[in-house]
């Protein structure tokens, strides 16, 4: 792989983050004041006035002012946006670089992982969309990098949720780890990596996934022998979605499907979400804290997703995401024909009781992340060969675990290229 040349220094900011910013501004100030308003009617039910027309909103005079303020902050935040709009090509035209700092798509990413769908909603610009990078540029089939010399075996690596591309890349005791890198160099893979708004339902991004992915075949500019899979967290949910979803649109990418290698995927749910959802519950309990609910219900579908572990439309579609409900999944298995394997982390140092069931890697529970599940019609069939626990190990810290590294080598590599390594390795002991 060709060593990607410097490249001018990142701005932390845009004139569209500004325009971003001025309509969250806009839109916070509405969620507050309705918040406001709704404790503010809660009170007074309870002394017998009246209140406006509809259960959380006062009436007569205090009803007015509530609506007042929100009105002029949509009205402020229209007109700035609009300014903003106006100016944004003429700020910006002196800035060729297409992306911004590590610092910026860091913050962007947790912003789109909380309220992303939110933001895709409402047009706002620091929604992200799915992108396939290559040296953490945007690939355009129109325009490929000069440098751009691919192979024909494709390495694509999706991140979890609240998070971007680059964090594919990181430092370990001065040493930079990059899973990507180190399977193109040793296995000859050209990597690209995908970028997405997390906060949008797993499947709607898993039926994206698949487009782009047929978009590799299509314009690829040699023959595709391999596409082969890393996924961390949510990324793993959303590659199964797009595994789903491919026959149906009558796409060609699963035919050169070989691996897909889970890292820490909930498969079935996350602890933190259901946790959340708890959270729903009892500030829902009271006519005092029920207008908090509005808060809770700020985070975001691809949030909400991992109560479970979801996959598909079905498992959400006609359903109040948060409301607590049983899990109503529709089994997904895994892809026939396709190597399939899972990492599990735990910060424990052995496998227990309490570390399979609670401890897990800190986010996600190791029975989840191995695909295992009490009823038998939710349980991936990961063979013994293709699942591994890294003990006293985080869930972002699989991103630069070096024992992680080393995994995905060993099953990555072609049975026909181990066995003569062993056999060499055989004879030179024989020698």
């Amino acid at each position: 792989m060709s060593t990607p040349v410097s490249k001018p220094a990142r701005k932390h900011l845009r004139a569209s983050d500004l325009r971003g910013a001025v309509q969250l501004a806009a839109q916070a100030t509405t969620g507050a004041s309705r918040i406001a308003e709704g404790v503010h009617q809660s009170v007074w039910s309870t002394l017998g006035v009246a209140g406006g027309k509809g259960s959380a909103q006062t009436g007569g005079l205090t009803g007015l002012i509530y609506s007042t303020v929100r009105g002029i902050a949509q009205m402020a935040g229209f007109g700035v946006d609009k300014l903003l709009g106006a100016l944004q090509p003429l700020i910006e035209s002196a800035d060729a670089a297409p992306s911004g700092s590590p610092q910026r798509e860091a913050v962007l990413a947790a912003l789109n992982g909380v309220m992303g769908d939110r933001l895709a909603a409402s047009a706002n610009p620091l929604a992200a969309r799915m992108t396939l990078r290559y040296q953490g540029e945007a690939l355009d089939w129109n325009a490929l990098p000069k440098d751009f010399k691919p192979g024909g075996k494709i390495l694509i690596l999706i991140h979890g949720l609240c998070m971007n591309d680059l964090q594919w890349r990181a430092q370990r005791e001065g040493v930079a780890v990059d899973h990507g890198q180190a399977l193109a160099a040793a296995l000859d893979y050209t990597p690209l990596y995908v970028r997405y708004n997390t906060g949008l339902h797993t499947s709607q991004n898993g039926r994206e996934l698949a487009a782009q992915l047929e978009q590799i075949v299509t314009h690829w500019p040699v023959p595709v022998t391999e596409i082969s899979v890393i996924a961390h967290s949510m990324g793993g949910l959303v590659t199964r979605s797009a595994v789903h979803y491919a026959p149906l649109g009558k796409m060609r990418w699963p035919q050169h499907l070989k691996h897909i290698v889970f890292l820490g995927t909930p498969h079935h749910g996350a602890p933190l979400e259901r946790a959340g959802n708890w959270v729903d519950v009892l500030l829902g309990a009271t006519p005092y804290s029920k207008p908090f609910v509005k808060l809770t219900a700020l985070r975001s579908a691809g949030i909400t997703d991992l109560r479970y572990g979801h996959v598909i439309d079905e498992d959400w579609q006609g359903q109040d995401r948060f409301r607590r409900s049983p899990d109503r999944r529709v089994p997904v298995p895994l892809p026939v024909g396709v190597s399939c394997h899972a990492v599990a982390a735990t910060t424990a140092a052995k496998r227990s009781l309490m570390a399979d069931r609670l401890t897990g890697d800190g986010l996600v529970p190791l029975r989840s992340a191995l695909g295992q599940h009490d009823d038998a019609r939710h349980t991936l069939a990961f063979s013994k060969g293709s699942q591994s626990i890294a003990y006293r190990t985080g869930h972002i810290a699989l991103l630069y675990s070096l024992e992680v590294q080393q995994q995905l080598l060993r099953w990555l590599t072609p049975v026909a290229a181990v066995a003569a390594a062993e056999g060499a390795a055989k004879s030179s002991r024989r020698a």
